[in-house]
C-alpha cells in the first residue's frame, strides 16, 4: 500500500516537475550553452565553440560596466522610492477616514494600469514644449530657466525613468505593507499610549520592527524585478541603457546571441549572490 501511495505520489508531481524543466531549467541550460558558442545566423552553418571568449569580452567592454552601473543606480532608487513611498501611503491610509476604501482603489490603479498606456500618457507629461513638468518647474516655480528634453535627452531620461518607475510600482510596497500594518494589534500601541509613547516612539519601536520581514521581502522582489526590468525603460526611453536594454541591443539588434546570453549569465550570478548575502545578512535566515 505504501509503495502504490509512493508512486500516486511521484505521478501527481510529475506535471510539476516537467513544468519546471521546460520553463525554468531549460532556458537556463540552453542559455549557459549559447554563451559559450559563437551562433550562426544561418540553420545550415553549425554554431562555433568558444568557450569563455563572449565573457572575457563582455567583462573588458567600457559599455557593459556602464550599463552595470546605470542598472545599480536605476535600481537602488527605485527600491528605495517605492518601499519608503509605500510605507508613507500604506501609514497614512491605515487610518479611519471616509472614502477610505475609494482612495485605496484609486491608489492601485498605476499599478494595474497597462504599461503602454501609462507610458504615452507620462511622455506627454514630460513633453519638451507641451508637457506638464516643464510647465510647472520652468513657468509656475522658476526651477529651470529652460525647457528640457526629459524623455529624448540621455541625461534627464534616466531621472524620467526613475520618477515614472516609482510612481507605477510603489502601489504594490503600499499594499504589501498595508496588509500587514493592518494585522499589528492594536494593544500593542494601547500598552505603548499607557506608558508615554510619542507617535515617533510607537513607529520606530512597534511599527518597524512588525514590518522587517514584509519590507525585508519587498527589497527582494523589487531588487530582481528591478534590475531585470526593460519594458518601462525602452518604452519610455531607449536612451537610458540599462543592461536589459544592453542585452537587447547585443542580441536583437546587432544579433549576437552569444554575447547577450553571457551577459545573461553574469547578471544571474550577481542577483543570485545579492540575494544570498541579502537573505543570510540582513533577515538573518
Amino acid at each position: 500500500m505504501k509503495q502504490k501511495e509512493a508512486h500516486l505520489g511521484y505521478w501527481l508531481i510529475l506535471p510539476t516537475v516537467l513544468l519546471i524543466v521546460g520553463l525554468i531549467l531549460y532556458p537556463i541550460i540552453y542559455n549557459l550553452w549559447l554563451s559559450l558558442h559563437k551562433v550562426n545566423m544561418n540553420p545550415a552553418i553549425p554554431n562555433t565553440f568558444i568557450g569563455l571568449g563572449h565573457y572575457w569580452k563582455v567583462l573588458t567592454d567600457i559599455d557593459f560596466w556602464m550599463s552595470f552601473k546605470t542598472s545599480i543606480i536605476f535600481t537602488v532608487s527605485t527600491v528605495v522610492g517605492t518601499t519608503l513611498l509605500g510605507l508613507g501611503v500604506a501609514i497614512l491610509l491605515n487610518r479611519e477616514f471616509k472614502g477610505r476604501t475609494i482612495v485605496r482603489g484609486i491608489i492601485l490603479l498605476p499599478y494595474v494600469a497597462p504599461v503602454i498606456s501609462l507610458v504615452f500618457g507620462w511622455k506627454y507629461l514630460f513633453h519638451p514644449v507641451f508637457g506638464l513638468a516643464n510647465y510647472v518647474m520652468v513657468d509656475v516655480l522658476k526651477l529651470l530657466p529652460h525647457n528640457i528634453d526629459w524623455i529624448e535627452s540621455p541625461q534627464y531620461a534616466f531621472y524620467a525613468v526613475i520618477v515614472f518607475n516609482i510612481w507605477r510600482n510603489f502601489p504594490f510596497s503600499f499594499l504589501m505593507i498595508l496588509a500587514r500594518l493592518q494585522s499589528i494589534p492594536a494593544s500593542l500601541y494601547e500598552a505603548a499610549e499607557i506608558d508615554g509613547a510619542t507617535g515617533w516612539n510607537k513607529f520606530f519601536h512597534i511599527t518597524l520592527p512588525e514590518l522587517n520581514f514584509v519590507i525585508g521581502a519587498l527589497v527582494i522582489l523589487r531588487t530582481i524585478w528591478n534590475f531585470y526590468k526593460f519594458d518601462e525603460v525602452y518604452l519610455l526611453s531607449p536612451s537610458v541603457e540599462t543592461l536589459p536594454v544592453y542585452v537587447y541591443e547585443k542580441a536583437f539588434a546587432n544579433f549576437n546571441f552569444g554575447e547577450g546570453a553571457a551577459i545573461t549569465t553574469i547578471l544571474f550570478i550577481f542577483v543570485l549572490g545579492f540575494i544570498l548575502y541579502y537573505v543570510k545578512k540582513v533577515l538573518k535566515w
